[in-house]
């Protein structure tokens, strides 16, 4: 189903370039923060869009249909920020982010099948102004990536693709690979690929909330392989006992849709989920 998608993020690593002195441009939250006295209650998670979602469009029509969502944090891809940027380049895309009320919070997914990839990516998202990586590294650099963690900071997220990804197919899978690892390296769940292998999201959730630092959101049409991607609420995952579960672990990081059904003309499909999701948000709140 999206195997264009797994062979693009296995080579997206390749041709990073070496970056220099980081950017200016201050970062934006990747944490939520607890209510304060005489608060509204409101969740402690945000809800954004996953650059994939985008994958078939420059920076500015993408940009153009958060606005018309009404969506204001985006997981950026290099497809519209390269890893070579220059500082100028940088400071332009947050600009134009701004100008549209965005928020760039991570940066990623990003393959990494060497330690010099490694070194590189932790550049750019420092360059970018950003303090989260999405990333899929090859299990033996997982100790280069517990170093540079360490080096500068950053919290670190492993994406799950599926029964065909032989690195990271579950959750679980790279719960058993980072538990001893610095406790800032976790996972970016993607509950579409979840359910498509029969695992409930809810649940994913609720066992593995310590090291869960952004999610990716989705349906399907089926829990098995030949499950297909859909607008939010028209598939089989149980979105409102998902959304209980991510309460229920007080989780703090993005929700990002990734909107993938149709890549060629999206807006609508979009629309459909921001609007289902959002309800579901005020409905159980």
């Amino acid at each position: 189903m999206n195997e264009s998608r797994r062979r693009f993020i296995k080579k997206s690593g390749t041709g990073l370039l070496a970056m220099s002195a980081a950017a200016t441009i201050p970062a934006g939250p990747v944490f939520g923060a607890v209510n304060g006295p005489g608060e509204k209650k409101q969740d402690l998670f945000k809800f954004a869009i996953a650059g994939w979602t985008f994958v078939k469009f420059k920076l500015e029509p993408s940009l153009d249909m958060m606005e018309r969502v009404g969506m204001h944090y985006l997981c950026i891809k290099n497809f519209h920020l390269p890893f070579d940027s220059t500082p100028e380049q940088i400071a332009d895309f947050h600009a134009k982010l701004k100008a549209k009320g965005v928020t760039g919070y991570a940066v990623g997914p990003i393959g990494m099948k060497t330690e010099t990839e490694v070194d590189q990516a932790f550049e750019y998202c420092k360059r970018v102004g950003t303090s989260l990586i999405i990333g899929v590294p090859e299990h033996e650099l997982l100790a280069r990536v517990d170093k540079k963690v360490k080096e500068y900071g950053f919290h670190f997220a492993i994406h799950n693709h599926g029964r065909d990804d032989k690195l990271y197919p579950t959750v679980e899978s790279v719960y058993k690979k980072v538990i001893d690892l610095d406790p800032r390296i976790g996972a970016c769940h993607d509950i579409g690929y979840s359910m498509l292998m029969g695992i409930d999201p809810a649940a994913v959730t609720l066992k593995y909330a310590d090291r869960i630092f952004d999610i990716h959101i989705k349906d399907v049409t089926m829990a098995s392989d030949e499950g297909r991607d859909c607008e939010l609420g028209r598939g089989v995952i149980d979105f409102p006992a998902f959304v209980k579960a991510l309460r229920t672990t007080r989780y703090t990081g993005m929700c990002s849709l990734e909107f993938e059904k149709d890549d060629t003309d999206p807006l609508a499909g979009i629309a459909e989920s921001v609007g289902y999701f959002k309800g579901i948000l005020k409905a159980t709140l």
